[in-house]
């Protein structure tokens, strides 16, 4: 046989050799591709802004219809696991450990807390409210506070006081066009959210601080409530003068004032604000740095998955119970003013 024809055929066989093992290493990759498009389990923790029973029944539809969503953007999910947790803080610790995946209608004072364990990837839209103001009285006009078709990004929290004594003498004050002193406040039974809740702790503590340089901690009387429900029960008996709150918080338990909590009076009728807080950026949807599926690819999936979701008639009642209207990407930078406001709430608490 002649050099060149064997030098041909050695040449061709390595060719073909080529060929063969660049076609195993393709269907290997495709292979692998196809099996990290698979997930286990996808673990999601709601905070509980509201009654955790009542989170719990409105998202327990949340599973089927977010593997229906993932599945058109080709993930097949095995499992949702979908939780409540017990206050803001084990959602975020749950975060933080890799135990949940996801953190769902997450404020951003929780965030802030939490920022070197999570990333943010969504925020939630609103309907704006029809008050706004930054004067108290103007929303004690016995009227319900109503949503309008404006969307917005943030929202107030506000300082509400009930039919107790106390309560009544703090709003005549408000109502009257006087300025409150510290000494009005300072003795108020209070009712506050957990330490990382925005509307319940965070900026009504910076509210007291700008106001009456002081904050929540300097409070003679307060106790811990584990969600704005048993808050509102609370300031309907009397037990409590004082509760910070979301904006549209009295409409979304305006029922239940008279119908669980006793009330002959409508929650308009029988509550006051007595300050406003600087806007609040809206909840977050989070998702662990610890997670082992959250990959970046699947983090982008996730974000189209929940916002098509949203605009479904089933995934709107799943919304309906944080008032969530849709969502709207988010990053870091969004929350600047939370991380400052924690900040400032930290220290100010030592």
């Amino acid at each position: 046989m002649k050099k060149g024809l064997t030098r041909g055929l050695v040449t061709a066989g390595v060719a073909l050799f080529a060929v063969a093992a660049l076609a195993a290493c393709g269907s290997k990759t495709s292979d692998k591709k196809s099996e990290d498009k698979t997930i286990d389990e996808l673990k999601i923790s709601f905070v509980p802004s509201r009654n955790p029973d009542d989170i719990a029944v409105a998202t327990k539809p949340m599973a089927s219809l977010l593997q229906d969503e993932l599945k058109k953007q080709g993930y097949t999910v095995k499992k949702v696991d979908v939780t409540v947790g017990t206050n803001f803080e084990a959602v975020g610790e749950a975060l933080a450990s890799g135990a949940a995946d996801v953190g769902y209608g997450v404020p951003g004072s929780t965030y802030a807390l939490y920022k070197d364990d999570v990333n943010v990837i969504l925020t939630a839209t609103r309907a704006g409210l029809n008050k706004d103001s930054s004067d108290a009285k103007d929303w004690n006009d016995g009227k319900a506070t109503e949503p309008t078709d404006k969307q917005a990004t943030s929202y107030r929290s506000i300082l509400v006081t009930g039919p107790s004594e106390k309560g009544q003498a703090l709003a005549k004050k408000v109502n009257a066009g006087e300025k409150l002193t510290w000494n009005d406040l300072k003795d108020a039974n209070w009712g506050l959210s957990s330490t990382t809740s925005a509307a319940g702790y965070v900026y009504p503590s910076l509210w007291l601080n700008d106001n009456f340089k002081h904050t929540v901690t300097d409070l003679a009387h307060t106790v811990t409530i584990d969600s704005y429900g048993s808050g509102l029960a609370r300031l309907a008996s009397g037990q409590i003068d004082v509760l910070p709150m979301y904006a549209d918080a009295r409409r979304d338990f305006a029922d239940a004032w008279t119908s669980t909590y006793g009330q002959k009076e409508s929650i308009w009728a029988e509550t006051n604000v007595i300050g406003v807080t600087p806007a609040i950026y809206n909840d977050g949807i989070l998702v662990s740095k610890e997670s082992k599926i959250m990959t970046p690819e699947f983090q982008k999936a996730l974000k189209a998955a929940i916002k098509d979701m949203g605009t479904t008639e089933d995934g709107k009642k799943v919304l309906a119970v944080y008032s969530h209207k849709g969502y709207k990407d988010a990053k870091e930078s969004d929350y600047k003013s939370e991380f400052a406001a924690e900040k400032l709430s930290q220290k100010n608490a030592k």
